[in-house]
């Protein structure tokens, strides 16, 4: 007896997937609240060096803050004044017009800086002062905050299969709110970050169990669906992110905010169900078999379930899946699961890798970043539409494999555009940003059907380890413009197109059902060597 046969008559896709789906909306719109919050909590200002050291108690008490910027700040090659030097005395002359002095040498800012406030009341650079040579740790603010989902994954992802979907729910719920809030009220830099990083990892949980519940649950023919609904929550959060910072722009409260609807998942949590294929695929089918009754009841599919006794469930679990306590390892012990982790986790490395080089970067476009969250965001509803249509006809390996090379092609062609055709270059980015999306909407999906029950939480944990392992380098290849303009743009792109190609390497599971155990992969494989020896 197969799941997914009793899933289909019970319906895979009524009243109980949609609570479901409904009741988890509620901590998924977070994951974007989090995950792009240095965008506007980390926001650099317009800023320039205190110029109080320069006030002799002469001349230059008596200027204009527009005349003492003249006289005390260099400019750069574009005409704008530097954000980082200052002269080392005040440049009189500049006042007459002439740009030349005997005298013009600059230091670096002596007294701090002077930040425009006019966007952000508040955030991390202008609390810490973290720009000019103290830019990166802005930067590594984010990297921690990745490296924390990088360990929570695969954590969160063992526990979950040892223990169950819905009590390590609980876990994260609970710990992302107590260091959210432990982060938001941080004293220092070093216990933010340290806080930022436990955020992550707790996060983590909620990222890669949900979507796995959700499918889980789902019937072979709405499995699509569920894959683009739930995705759908990011993009109501990265919504919401841009309303909740345009009125709260003091990054702590910022923080608090972003974190509150986590508060009202702590209350629903008691009516998640836990995944009844987690619970036979663990020999557990007495509860197995209360939350197929509870979902053929809400969906009125009582009868079917009536003719379904407990024995049956019983020898279905230990009949597919047997006793054992799967781990990581089960992942890379027989030959097809090991091609499909070894390439899985190329192909996630490079579609977080790439996404979030274009969404920690939107200020590279000339927009409003508040204008450009709401374009990003805004663009993803209809290109998830698109795919929904394009995964029921052409199936999630030629989608994960185009979304992947079109981002590769965007990213070439803004490579080439100037920044300042500021349009053009956001329509392009745009387009990228909709096709790494894209890809990252399919290969949740792609993963879930792909990893077997008994291992699906480790293989998701150990992929998306791997994907937030390069989420954190991602922030960090900015800081090589500085060598080469181009060359954050020119990896970015490399990176797409290589996780692209890897990508046609996977197998097809279009309307395939669910694998069970590891077995299930394998008996796939030798089917197949079977039929080419016939051939």
């Amino acid at each position: 007896m197969k799941f997914d046969r009793i899933l289909s008559e019970i319906d895979g896709f009524g009243k109980f997937q949609i609570k479901l789906v409904l009741i988890q909306i509620l901590s998924r719109v977070c994951l974007p609240c989090h995950f792009l919050l240095n965008n506007f909590m980390a926001a650099v200002p317009s800023h320039h060096c205190n110029l109080t050291a320069l006030d002799d108690g002469g001349i230059f008490g008596n200027l204009t803050q527009e005349q003492k910027l003249a006289v005390g700040v260099p400019a750069e090659h574009n005409g704008t004044l530097s954000s980082c030097e200052m002269f080392s005395k005040p440049q009189y002359q500049h006042l007459s017009g002439l740009n030349s002095s005997e005298d013009a040498a600059t230091v670096q800012c002596q007294n701090g800086w002077v930040y425009d406030n006019s966007t952000y009341k508040s955030t991390l650079a202008t609390e810490w002062d973290l720009v000019c040579s103290r830019k990166w740790m802005n930067k590594a603010t984010a990297t921690a905050f990745l490296i924390g989902v990088m360990c929570g994954a695969p954590l969160f992802g063992y526990f979950s299969d040892r223990y169950g979907r819905r009590p390590l729910l609980l876990v994260s719920y609970l710990s992302t709110l107590a260091f959210a809030v432990l982060s938001a009220f941080s004293p220092l830099y070093m216990i933010f970050v340290t806080m930022r990083f436990f955020t992550g990892m707790s996060l983590a949980g909620i990222s890669i169990i949900s979507i796995t519940l959700n499918v889980e649950w789902f019937g072979i023919e709405s499995r699509t669906f569920s894959g683009i609904i739930t995705s759908l929550d990011w993009s109501l959060g990265s919504l919401l992110l841009v309303g909740i910072s345009y009125n709260v722009n003091h990054w702590r409260m910022l923080i608090v905010a972003a974190t509150s609807p986590l508060i009202l998942s702590l209350l629903t949590w008691r009516w998640l169900p836990e995944s009844a294929r987690w619970l036979l695929a663990n020999g557990k089918e007495d509860a197995a078999h209360q939350y197929l009754m509870q979902c053929a009841e809400m969906n009125n599919r009582t009868k079917y379930m009536n003719t379904i006794t407990q024995q049956e469930l019983l020898e279905y679990a230990h009949g597919e899946t047997g006793d054992k306590k799967h781990t990581i390892v089960d992942l890379f012990k027989t030959p097809k699961i090991r091609n499909i982790s070894i390439c899985l986790g190329i192909v996630w490395s490079g579609v977080a890798f790439t996404y979030y080089g274009i969404s920690l970067n939107i200020t590279g476009f000339g927009l409003n970043p508040y204008l450009t969250q709401v374009i990003f965001a805004s663009m993803e509803i209809p290109m998830k539409i698109i795919v929904y249509f394009f995964l029921k006809k052409f199936g999630r390996r030629p989608g994960e494999a185009a979304s992947l090379l079109l981002t590769g092609l965007f990213l070439f062609i803004n490579i080439f555009v100037a920044k300042d055709r500021w349009a053009f270059r956001t329509i392009v980015g745009v387009l990228g940003k909709s096709m790494s999306e894209a890809s990252f909407t399919i290969i949740f999906l792609y993963t879930t059907e792909l990893f077997p029950t008994v291992v699906r939480e480790n293989g998701l944990g150990y992929t998306s380890f791997l994907a937030r392992l390069a989420m954190s380098i991602s922030p960090l290849i900015m800081l090589l413009e500085d060598t080469w303009h181009l060359l954050p743009a020119v990896i970015y792109c490399t990176v797409a197109v290589v996780a692209g190609l890897v990508a046609c390497l996977l197998p097809e599971t279009l309307n395939a059902q669910l694998p069970d155990s590891i077995d299930d992969i394998e008996k796939t494989r030798r089917q197949s060597t079977r039929n080419k020896e016939v051939e």
